[in-house]
């Protein structure tokens, strides 16, 4: 409850001036901008829900891509789209299913990312079969024979679509304790790893080889569902299939279905979804830059990635780490416009498929890594920030230390640092920068169940946006810009001896790459 009440107490100004440990007018006028006039919310209404998911390659993506760079422009920053690539171009259309058979009931469902939609969007109608257990390859050949003009569900049932949580505080530990030890049980004789004696392994292919085989022996459609262990919430991801549409289906309707295919009760299903493979669309990242006025070569980067999956509106993945550096920039303008060092945003495409674009701006700008004072990313959530790792950098710490003794206690507080820390992994884009032993920040946020219930889901939308999170970590974001770029020393780049693995062995920095420039074939 402690941290509640902070969060509301220090939206406005007064409290925090009776605790400013600096009479610095640039960061007095930061927190003033930034808690007073902010614009966090409607930036992000526009973004989610009138912009709405930003699926790499995507119509949708384009036009953030060129909003982003109008509302920098109207605040007098000067940006630009840089493109790198190009991605597999696609366009979704509407999705509808519902079951027709034994009972009428319009399902939640969804067509995944890069899934074929039916013929010419027309309705297509078919039974729904379970993959069996079945002993061999063989047994599945043969299964495979009367799959024809069905839809075929690939993904584990769950049992009880309740989190576990809610098991544990309404039930018997021993009633919860049994329930989940057979989901278990369950899943894992459902799936290949690690038992290999599954249902997909069984079938003599992997899961991509199962899809082709499936498609080729005339489904009309394949059914998912990747629950995230939330309430009724899907994991979202790209399709494998070429021909028919796949299908993400919820956590409840999936079982429905599942359990009529399993009882043999004639379950039915109706499906129109509509979806425009186009050409190669191009691929960008937004850069929007603050020349600096005594450093313009010695760089504070601005760290987001914008795009997102599409089962949702990306909100917490990663609309609010887009508006968090969109809205730091524009504080910056408007209190420090003549900066020490150059102030460069950099809202980075293709991360959910492996860092591409921030790989390949690094690859393509090596006098910004070489120049790069500090790098502030974030991608984890709406929750305040709460962590911060030195990367490894030995000297990292001591900066960090005098910059926080002058920004205001209420923003810090509650912010972990790891000290000297390791290598950033390949988790966010600050990686692609880390790899060459540049000071790159992941500024990690409070959990707010980001991986139960937002993360690739389909609840990944406005309304599971903490607004005053968001406004806190502009403001906090907008100050570190400001002081890294004031600081008169750059970070040594002096890095720690890391560790060893639980294995004994010795860990190794990383090395950079380029992104990935097309999408593979």
């Amino acid at each position: 409850m402690r941290k509640l009440i902070i969060a509301f107490a220090v939206t406005g100004a007064p409290l925090a001036a009776q605790s400013f440990p600096t009479d610095n007018p640039v960061l007095r006028g930061i927190w003033e901008e930034g808690m007073t006039r902010s614009q966090v919310e409607p930036l992000l209404q526009v973004l989610l829900d009138s912009i709405g998911p930003r699926l790499t390659g995507s119509p949708s993506q384009r036009a953030g891509h060129d909003w982003a760079v109008g509302m920098y422009t109207r605040w007098g920053v000067p940006a630009r789209n840089e493109q790198y690539g190009t991605w597999r171009g696609w366009r979704r259309g509407v999705t509808h299913v519902d079951l027709i058979a034994p009972r009428v009931r319009s399902l939640e469902a969804t067509m995944l990312a890069w899934s074929p939609g039916t013929n010419r969007g027309r309705p297509v109608e078919g039974a729904v079969m379970l993959l069996p257990d079945l002993p061999d390859s063989a047994a599945y050949a043969q299964w495979m024979r009367g799959v024809r003009g069905a839809f075929v569900a690939i993904s584990f049932p769950e049992p009880t679509c309740r989190p576990r949580d809610n098991w544990e505080r309404w039930s018997s530990a021993e009633t919860a304790d049994r329930v989940f030890a057979a989901r278990q049980a369950a899943a894992a004789a459902w799936s290949s790893p690690p038992q290999r004696t599954g249902r997909v392994e069984r079938t003599g292919y992997n899961l991509a080889g199962l899809v082709g085989a499936l498609e080729a022996a005339g489904v009309v459609g394949i059914l998912t569902s990747r629950w995230s262990l939330g309430w009724g919430v899907n994991k979202v991801f790209g399709a494998q299939a070429q021909r028919v549409p796949q299908l993400d289906v919820s956590c409840e309707d999936y079982g429905l279905i599942a359990r009529l295919a399993e009882r043999n009760q004639g379950p039915r299903i109706r499906v129109a979804a509509e979806a425009e493979f186009t050409d190669a669309a191009p691929t960008f990242n937004t850069i929007a830059m603050i020349r600096g006025s005594e450093l313009p070569d010695e760089y504070i980067v601005l760290s987001a990635h914008f795009d997102s999956w599409d089962g949702g509106s990306g909100a917490t993945d990663n609309g609010t780490g887009t508006i968090v550096m969109m809205e730091a920039m524009r504080i910056l303008r408007q209190m420090y416009p003549n900066p020490r060092r150059t102030i460069l945003v950099g809202h980075w495409s293709g991360e959910e498929q492996g860092l591409n674009g921030s790989r390949a701006f690094a690859h393509d700008h090596p006098e910004v890594v070489q120049g790069l004072q500090a790098l502030f990313n974030q991608d984890n959530g709406t929750g305040e920030v709460a962590s911060i790792s030195m990367g490894g950098l030995l000297a990292a710490g001591g900066h960090f230390g005098r910059w926080f003794s002058m920004i205001p206690r209420a923003l810090t507080a509650d912010i972990d640092f790891n000290i000297p820390g390791t290598p950033a992994g390949g988790g966010s884009d600050h990686a692609s920068f880390a790899c060459a032993g540049a000071p790159a920040f992941g500024l990690g946020s409070a959990s707010w169940d980001y991986g139960t219930y937002t993360w690739h889901t389909n609840r990944d939308t406005f309304d599971k946006v903490n607004l005053d999170n968001v406004r806190r970590n502009a403001v906090l974001t907008a100050m570190l810009g400001y002081l890294a770029s004031e600081d008169p020393t750059m970070i040594a780049r002096d890095r720690a001896v890391l560790p060893t693995n639980q294995q004994g062995n010795q860990m190794q920095w990383p090395t950079c790459r380029d992104g990935a420039r097309t999408a593979p074939q």
